[in-house]
């Protein structure tokens, strides 16, 4: 049974987002508060669009929120994100829930709070910049600028050959490097000397060659 993706709010990157969903064989649902927005999105095939406000419970439920697997909160306003986040994690059981943020100081707030996976556009514009390098087992795929960039969460595993291994010691594409490394609940900037630990949950962006590097990292795709 194909999982059922919730988008709520944005409009470019929603559009890329739930195009790139569509194609990998996943339901997708969009709300959007924005009437135009809506009928834009509206002519994407195959994609389910709701009219309303995504902090509104009935709102959520007529987009059929009980069948939803993973609920991204993409609105401009980290305040709202968060709120439909609680909403689907708590009210309505949404098993993951993933916030787009503006304000990186934000992060261990919303993990704290209980959103399953936080990204942060300044810390990834910020790191791409800054460094290079890592990752496992995707449980999030943001495309950003139509795809042209993909932002993955991965998890390490136990016996992934490259727990213990400094950053600068595995072979990754240079067009891919790791945003953030999300461990006991804390994030870190990871640098070149940071040692992998089984358990980390790693940011991934690329822009290219993102199972190669899911590969050299785990062994695995």
């Amino acid at each position: 049974m194909k999982k059922h993706i919730l988008l709520v709010g944005g409009y470019n990157k929603t559009i890329s987002m739930s195009q790139s969903l569509l194609k990998k064989g996943y339901e997708v649902t969009v709300i959007n508060s924005n009437y135009d927005h809506c009928q834009k999105m509206a002519e994407i095939p195959k994609l389910n669009v709701i009219f309303g406000d995504g902090t509104k419970p009935f709102v959520l439920q007529e987009a059929q929120i009980q069948t939803v697997d993973i609920a991204i909160a993409l609105t401009q306003k980290d305040e709202t994100n968060l709120v439909i986040c609680e909403l689907c994690k708590k009210k309505f059981e949404v098993y993951k829930t993933v916030s787009l943020i503006d304000d990186p100081k934000k992060i261990k707030f919303f993990y704290a709070m209980g959103v399953d996976s936080v990204v942060s556009a300044i810390n990834a514009i910020t790191n791409i910049v800054e460094q290079q390098a890592l990752i496992d087992e995707i449980t999030t795929v943001i495309p950003v600028g139509e795809g042209r960039i993909t932002i993955a969460e991965v998890k390490i595993p136990m016996k992934a050959k490259t727990v213990g291994k400094k950053l600068w010691e595995i072979d990754l594409p240079k067009e891919v490097i790791i945003g953030c490394i999300l461990r006991d609940e804390e994030s870190m900037v990871p640098r070149g000397d940071t040692r992998i630990q089984a358990g980390d949950e790693l940011i991934l962006i690329s822009s290219d060659k993102k199972e190669k590097a899911i590969k050299e990292l785990t062994g695995e795709i």
